[in-house]
Parts: structure tokens; C-alpha cells; sequence
């Protein structure tokens, strides 16, 4: 999931590094102009009472399951239908604040299990007052029918993401021209009506469904824009609304990209300069300039001979990009490169890789509804020329991602199915919601999150100051998972900054993510890109 910043030139650092500074952003106005709002939505369809049977886990023994059916076409109410999975976390409380509906991003993450993990993580006094909600929004993982485009999409090695030459280029523009192709001839019925709106408007039938006046509602990294949209349908149905890394809803969705690719950048030269800080472990040198030529000489050397024969650079990138959304990683890449590049041992990178990078066969299917939803949610350019042009001009400030992450989102370029117009998610008509907002975040630039809470009156924004992690409630923060569970508990909250977590150790083991990192949990459920 990818966000525009308003001044890509400006070191994402200088953002913000200081109460104050938090205060004077918060007061900047947003000069973007606003888009369309949606429609009103109709009424949704009647919906049956929900049946729940249990699917415990050990780690979650309360767990319930359940499916429910929503409209394809939420305008065809009566026509195909469809199914969502379910599961439920149940309130013990006598007293209920009803349905809390949870989602980790993506799109295409799956939100079953982020029941479980959020039910168990707030406090119990929390938790027990609310009906966690976990689902699979249409076309993901359980729900029916779900979407899967292209098998071996990522099989390793692939081109290089860095077209140096036509005829790297050419690969990589037939390999995701392919897999739109292949998505139109799989899935024509459904690509249309796959896309953000919809989702959100699967919500309004699950609340019916689950008999509630009003639902909450938890979202992660993508997911605070499919909350955003939801609460724009129906604010007079929200009761709580948590936002955590928070998408700019002015950039939905090619200009996200750039503005995404810069922030990244930034965030693994903080990892490389944490590499540098313990030269004593890496032996990888001490001048962050040095330590970073060196990880660009890996890539460089891996394009002619890829380790184990299954890491590229593509699947370089694709191993060191979870970096940047979570720094507990770090240790586990930083033995990676230095047994690579110091002690010449591919082993570790190959098995960092298939820890981080390979694509598992359910991979599939969430880069398959990642790539419909954005397709569908909003305009790309057709002309390749404007992302080529594009994609070099930020690759020269911010060469680490840019071009593996066009490649990710190419199938754009090539997608038949029309898009829609993106809604302005403004509103002055919701109680109070309540914004989480690490500071260096690279995946939801923290921009980002100050346009949201300008455009959601009366809400309030924590920051995380200095964080650079993406999703940081129920990640081990003690001043930010306070100021959530007073507001699950009362609605009432206010702007605030809390200190980010400390970074992590070295570790001496390759699989190894140290507990003082906190947040490997909720990082294992979230995944990347989301």
C-alpha cells in the first residue's frame, strides 16, 4: 500500500522532532483538492442472522467461525451472491460494546486470525466488553470465490527490478502484463466489483448481520483507508474508529508509490546505519556511506551469479524491503549480508530470503486482490513512457525500491477493468477517531496521517516520534497501547506524542528476532506491502 508526501524532496527526518513540531504539522492545512465524495449507500440487502461454530485454536480458544453472504453488486442486491469468512472473538462482559471489526491491511491480507491476536493483546477489561471481528474481505483467503491471477508470478530468479537495458525492461513488462491478462481471463465477473467501496460496503451488510445499531472498528496500514471509506458511507453507524499508519487518501494510488519508494529509501539507510553502529558483530565497516556501497555491491554481484540460485536482485530487494517496515528484522538481514559479503556464505541470505522474500502459495491470492482493489479503486497512467519517466527520476534519489516496487504495481499499466473515481473520505458527521502514527514510518509516510486527521473532525493523532515501524498499537508500546485501550473504553482521546521503542540488538542467530524489538506478533499477521 503506497502514499504520496506533499514535499518529496525534504528529508522524511525532518518531519517531525518535536512536540512542537507535531502541533505546528497538525495545524498545516491540506492544499490537495478534494475528490468526489461517494454516492450515498442505499440500504444493504437484508442480511440472516450469522451462525457461529467454534474453531479454537490452542493459542485462541474462544475462537468462533462463521461465513456470511453479501451482494457481488451491492446495486443488484438480489443478484449473485458471495461469501465472506468470519471469525469472532466473543464479548464476556455484562455489559457490550458491541462488534469491533479488525483488519491488518493490504490489500489482501487475510483478518481471521487478527481477531484472535487483537482480542488477546488489549486488556482483558478491554476486551471483554467487545465482539472482535476478524474477516476475509471479498476475493481473500476463505471468502468465495477468491481470487488467485498468475501461479509462479515470483518464482525466483527474476529479472532484474533495475531495467539497465531493453531487454530487462521488456522482461519485466511481459511478465505484468501477463498477470493482468491472466486476472482478466480468470476472474472477468468479479474484477469489477472488487475494489475499496465495495469492501466497505460488505461492512454495512456485516453489521446488519451481526444485529449491531453500530460497529468499531481497527484498522492496519491499508486498512485505515477501507475504514475511512466505510465511515464516509455510514458515519451515523460508527461507534469507535482506530486508524493505525495511516494512508493519505490524496494519493490513492500511483502517486503513493513515489512518495512511498523515497521513504523506504530512507528507512534501510537507518538500517545500514545500524549495521555500521555494530561493526564490531557485521565487521561491515563503521561509516554508513561504506556499509551501504557495500550492500549495493551484493546486489550488483548477485545479478550475474544469484545465491543458491534463487537470489537475484529482485529477491534481494524483496528480502531486505520487511526491514523497513519492521526494524526487529534487522538483526536476521544484518548476519545475511555480513556472512554474504564478509564471510562469502550465500547460505544465510538464501535463508533470509525464504524467511522474508519467497512468495508462499497463499501469496497468491493477496497479490492477486492487492492488485485488483488497486486497480480498480483509482486512474494509473496507460502510457508506459509516464512510468518510465517516473520511476527513473525517483530511482536516482531513492534507489532501493523504486524500481522493484513499479514492477509490484505494473499490472496497473495493463488492467482493463475502468477504475473508479476515488471518494473524498472528509467528514465533520463521526464521534471522535483516534490516529496511530509512527513518525518514519516508510510504508504509510506519516504525512500521511496528519491529512487524515485533518480530514476526520474532532479526531486525534498519536505519534510515535522517532518510530519507524508500521503498525505500532498492540506492538509493545506501553504509552501508545495506553491511549488505546482509554479510548476503546470511553471514545475520548487527544493529540499526544509518545517515544518510539528502543532499537534492537544483534542477534547471533539468522532466524533469530530478539524480544526486545517487541511487535514480532503482530509483524507475523500484518505481512508486507500492506
Amino acid at each position: 500500500m503506497l502514499h504520496p508526501v506533499p514535499h518529496p524532496s525534504k528529508k522524511r527526518a525532518a518531519v517531525l522532532l518535536s512536540l512542537s513540531a507535531v502541533a505546528a504539522a497538525l495545524a498545516s492545512p491540506v492544499v490537495a483538492a478534494p475528490a468526489p465524495a461517494p454516492a450515498p449507500a442505499p440500504a444493504p440487502a437484508a442480511a440472516a442472522a450469522l451462525r457461529w461454530s467454534g474453531c479454537a485454536t490452542p493459542r485462541y480458544p474462544t475462537l468462533q467461525c462463521a461465513s456470511l453472504k453479501v451482494p457481488l453488486d451491492h446495486d443488484r442486491p438480489a443478484g449473485r451472491q458471495i461469501s465472506l469468512a468470519l471469525t469472532r472473538v466473543p464479548h464476556t462482559a455484562a455489559t457490550s460494546q458491541g462488534p469491533l471489526l479488525v483488519n491488518p491491511g493490504g490489500p489482501g491480507g487475510s483478518g481471521r486470525t487478527l481477531a484472535g491476536f487483537v482480542a488477546s493483546a488489549l486488556p482483558k477489561d478491554v476486551a471483554a466488553q467487545y465482539d472482535v471481528i476478524g474477516f476475509d474481505p471479498r476475493g481473500v483467503g476463505r471468502s468465495e470465490p477468491a481470487l488467485d491471477c498468475g501461479a509462479g508470478h515470483f518464482k525466483p530468479v527474476r529479472p532484474d527490478s533495475v531495467p539497465l537495458d531493453p531487454a530487462t525492461e521488456q522482461a519485466n513488462l511481459e511478465r505484468v502484463r501477463s498477470f493482468a491478462e491472466s486476472c482478466q481471463t480468470k476472474h472477468a465477473d468479479v474484477l469489477p466489483y472488487v475494489g475499496t467501496v465495495s469492501a466497505a460496503r460488505d461492512l454495512e451488510v456485516l453489521r446488519t448481520a451481526l444485529g449491531a445499531e453500530r460497529l468499531s472498528y481497527f484498522g492496519y496500514s491499508y486498512g485505515t483507508y477501507l475504514g475511512a471509506v466505510y465511515a464516509r458511507l455510514h458515519p451515523d453507524r460508527v461507534h469507535r474508529l482506530v486508524l493505525d499508519s495511516v494512508v493519505d487518501p490524496g494519493g490513492v494510488w500511483y502517486e503513493d508509490n513515489l512518495a512511498q519508494d523515497q521513504a523506504f529509501d530512507a528507512r534501510h539507510k537507518s538500517f545500514l546505519a545500524w549495521v555500521a553502529q555494530y561493526d564490531a558483530t557485521y565487521h561491515l565497516g563503521t561509516d554508513p556511506a561504506a556499509v551501504e556501497e557495500r550492500w549495493y555491491a551484493m546486489r550488483t554481484a548477485l545479478r550475474s551469479a544469484p545465491a543458491g540460485g534463487k537470489v537475484g536482485p529482485a529477491e534481494l530487494e524483496d528480502t531486505y524491503m520487511p526491514g523497513g517496515y519492521y526494524n526487529g528484522y534487522w538483526p536476521a538481514l544484518a548476519e545475511a549480508f555480513a556472512a554474504y559479503a564478509v564471510r562469502e556464505d550465500p547460505k544465510p541470505l538464501v535463508a533470509a530470503y525464504e524467511r522474508f522474500g519467497a512468495v508462499e502459495p497463499s501469496a497468491g491470492n493477496s497479490y492477486s486482490v492487492y492488485t485488483a482493489v488497486q486497480c480498480r479503486d483509482s486512474a494509473w497512467p496507460r502510457d508506459w513512457n509516464t512510468w518510465r519517466a517516473d520511476m527513473w527520476r525517483t530511482h536516482a534519489k531513492a534507489p532501493f525500491m523504486t524500481w522493484n516496487n513499479a514492477w509490484y504495481n505494473a499490472p496497473c499499466a495493463f488492467w482493463k477493468t475502468e477504475p473508479l473515481r476515488t471518494p473524498d473520505v472528509t467528514n465533520h458527521d463521526l464521534p471522535p477517531a483516534l490516529l496511530f502514527q509512527a513518525s518514519e514510518d516508510a510504508a504509510t509516510p506519516f504525512e500521511g496521517a496528519v491529512a487524515m486527521h485533518d480530514k476526520l473532525a474532532g479526531s486525534a493523532l498519536v505519534v510515535e516520534e522517532g518510530g519507524g515501524n508500521h503498525g505500532v498499537a498492540l506492538s509493545g508500546n506501553k504509552c501508545l497501547d495506553e491511549k488505546l485501550a482509554a479510548y476503546l473504553r470511553t471514545g475520548q482521546a487527544a493529540d499526544a506524542v509518545c517515544p518510539a521503542q528502543p532499537a534492537p540488538k544483534p542477534a547471533t542467530a539468522t532466524r533469530a528476532v530478539p524480544p526486545s524489538a517487541g511487535g514480532a506478533a503482530l509483524h507475523g499477521l500484518l505481512g508486507f506491502r500492506g
